[in-house]
C-alpha cells in the first residue's frame, strides 16, 4: 500500500541531499573562478560588458562559494537561495539567453541556470528541513522557516539583486548591424 503522508525523516534526508549537492556544485563553481585564476574570469566579464570586471569576478566567486556553502548547510536558507537565484538570473541574461534553451547547445543555453534557480526557490519555499543549521539554531521557527516567507525572500531578493546588478554593472556592446 502507498503511504498517504510523507515520513518527515525521508523529507529531511531528501532535502539534505538536494541542498548539499546543489550547494557544493555552486560553491565549487565559484572556487573554480579563483583557483583557475581570477584574471581569466575578469577578462571574460570585461568581454561580455561588465563594468568593474575585477570587482564583479571576485563578487561572483565569493557569492557562489558563500551561498553554495550556506545552502548546503541549510544556513539562512532563503538568503542563500536568493543569492543563488540572483547569480543564475545574471548568468542567464548576460551569457545564456541568446544561445537558446538547451544546455547542450554551443556556449550552453539557459536551461541549467534556470533549473538551479528553481531548485533554490523550491528549497526556500519548503524550508531546509530538519537536517539543517537553520533547524539546529531554531531559525526555521522564524521567517526563515518553510512557507511563503522563505519563498518571497528568495524570489524578491534574488530577482531584485539581479536587476540592480544588471542595471548598475552591465553594459554590453551594441549589437552589430546586419548587412543583409
Amino acid at each position: 500500500m502507498f503511504a498517504t503522508t510523507l515520513d518527515a525523516s525521508r523529507v529531511d534526508a531528501a532535502l539534505l541531499v538536494l541542498r548539499v549537492v546543489f550547494g557544493l556544485f555552486l560553491a565549487y563553481h565559484g572556487y573554480n573562478k579563483v583557483a583557475k585564476g581570477i584574471s581569466g574570469t575578469e577578462g571574460w566579464f570585461r568581454s561580455i560588458g561588465f563594468r568593474w570586471p575585477g570587482v564583479q569576478a571576485r563578487l561572483a566567486a565569493a557569492t557562489e562559494m558563500g551561498a553554495g556553502v550556506a545552502f548546503a548547510l541549510g544556513l539562512f536558507t532563503p538568503f542563500a537561495a536568493a543569492a543563488i537565484i540572483g547569480v543564475m538570473i545574471v548568468a542567464i541574461v548576460v551569457a545564456h539567453w541568446k544561445v537558446g534553451f538547451f544546455v547542450f547547445l554551443p556556449n550552453q543555453g539557459w536551461e541549467y541556470c534556470a533549473s538551479i534557480a528553481v531548485v533554490a526557490w523550491a528549497v526556500a519555499a519548503v524550508g531546509p528541513a530538519g537536517y539543517s543549521l537553520d533547524h539546529v539554531l531554531s531559525l526555521d521557527d522564524t521567517f526563515l522557516g518553510s512557507g511563503w516567507w522563505g519563498a518571497a525572500i528568495a524570489a524578491g531578493l534574488g530577482i531584485g539583486g539581479a536587476v540592480v546588478q544588471l542595471l548598475v554593472c552591465y553594459r554590453p556592446a551594441p549589437a552589430a548591424a546586419s548587412t543583409t
